[in-house]
């Protein structure tokens, strides 16, 4: 007996030695820590979205200027490519001067462009005009995606907005209602709109006839973001977790393959629990092809579920502040790094009877102290069923007396049994000898 329990206790001490000790041999190669490689990031998208992430990322970079002024000059070559006049002067100003004279305030560009906007505006609401003149559904709604398309190149997109809206009464086929879908869902993220997002998802899905595979992925893409604004992270995880291979780079003017596996990571670490994190994430056969972009989501999962917190908890260290640079998530970090933190302190903490603090202060990188204060906040809020004895730093479990509760199960189970057949006895009773009461009969 002695024997066994000298063995169980040894096997105990080498699981929280596992996932705390320092010294272990399992220890991967952390990498993710080096600054963010703007031109690699900015390279993954196109369009609207990629300017805005790098002004993004400029405005959040004051602390270092080199990255700052990068991100600056990529956005500033980018928007020249475009119409956008009022982008322009905001990156213009800026960049203050900072990148040289190539790089400051082009008043001759800005009146080049707005001079063709002026005519190319007046060209299209001529072609409009003429379009409603001749009652041709189609030539209409192609003038007014003509004028979405404009306005949106010029960065007025609550114009844009209502113009491709406005292109639904005159749509003939299902793949007309998707693709106006599909351009009001663009230009609602880029206004921050996430409930008009919501709203023409559902629309587009009512359509089935229109979807392919590629918008079929676009949409659930969309929704993942829509329900990671409003902080939804087990619906947004889903949601990403459901995108397929298809979706490829065929979304650059909003998210990045590499943005799917990050943000469903994250959103699953969060809020699933170790099953849904098997069947769902490191199972998912699909999903696998997203992670193998991002090697530092797919190894944090990896460690998280064979519960190695050390390596976990470095993976999560090394990429907050590139994740904090994103335009979409960086809201969200504090949260779900919380999140997961919890959950990691919960999961560690249930296989055992007793734990002692300072190993697992060892295991989460933290002091004995700090450790105490987060786990009495999760006794608090009972997700953890356990004790803490301060004076010799070890941690109880309160594990339920599983035979007492069965006993109890048992007789509850009888007793409603005993009085379930007694209700029935005495209904047979009283039918047999013809006590119920009759209802009168109208006359």
């Amino acid at each position: 007996m002695e024997n066994d329990e000298e063995t169980s206790s040894a096997q105990m001490m080498d699981e929280i030695y596992a996932n705390g000790d320092e010294k272990q041999p399992h220890r991967r190669i952390i990498s993710s820590g080096e600054q963010l490689d703007v031109e690699a990031y900015a390279s993954l998208y196109s369009g609207r979205t990629k300017i805005m992430r790098l002004l993004f990322i400029a405005e959040r970079c004051d602390s270092n200027p080199s990255m700052q002024l990068e991100a600056l000059r990529m956005a500033y070559d980018e928007i020249k490519k475009g119409e956008d006049s009022q982008l322009f002067k905001e990156a213009a100003q800026r960049t203050d001067g900072r990148l040289g004279p190539n790089y400051g305030f082009d008043s001759s560009w800005i009146e080049a462009v707005e001079r063709r906007a002026e005519q190319r505006k007046e060209k299209l609401d001529n072609e409009l005009n003429a379009y409603r003149t001749n009652l041709i559904k189609e030539s209409i709604r192609m003038g007014y995606n003509d004028f979405g398309d404009f306005y949106y190149a010029h960065g007025q997109l609550g114009d844009a907005f209502k113009s491709y809206v406005r292109t639904r009464d005159y749509c003939t086929t299902a793949k007309h209602v998707v693709t106006m879908c599909l351009n009001a869902i663009l230009v609602s993220i880029e206004m921050g709109q996430f409930s008009h997002v919501t709203s023409y998802i559902s629309k587009a899905e009512q359509t089935p006839e229109g979807l392919d595979p590629v918008i079929i992925a676009k949409l659930r893409c969309v929704a993942g973001l829509a329900h990671l604004e409003t902080k939804k992270y087990k619906l947004a995880a889903r949601k990403f977790l459901e995108v397929g291979p298809e979706l490829a780079n065929h979304y650059s003017e909003v998210i990045a393959p590499q943005d799917v596996a990050t943000y469903g990571g994250l959103c699953a670490l969060a809020t699933f629990d170790r099953t849904e994190l098997k069947n769902k994430v490191i199972d998912n056969l699909n999903y696998r092809n997203f992670l193998e972009l991002v090697p530092e989501i797919r190894e944090l999962i990896n460690d998280f579920y064979s519960s190695r917190y050390a390596s976990c908890l470095d993976y999560l260290g090394n990429l907050k502040a590139n994740l904090l640079l994103d335009i979409h998530l960086h809201d969200h970090v504090e949260t779900l790094y919380k999140d997961i933190r919890h959950k990691a302190l919960i999961q560690y903490t249930l296989p055992f009877v007793s734990v002692d603090l300072n190993m697992m202060a060892n295991a989460f990188k933290t002091s004995v102290s700090g450790l105490q204060k987060e786990l009495e906040a999760l006794i608090t809020d009972n997700q953890i069923q356990a004790r803490i004895d301060s004076h010799n730093k070890i941690l109880y479990a309160r594990h339920a007396d599983q035979r007492n509760a069965t006993f109890h199960r048992v007789l509850q189970t009888g007793t409603t049994f005993d009085r379930d057949i007694k209700s029935m006895l005495l209904r047979a009773n009283i039918i047999k000898h013809d006590f119920g009461q009759r209802q009168p009969r109208k006359i």
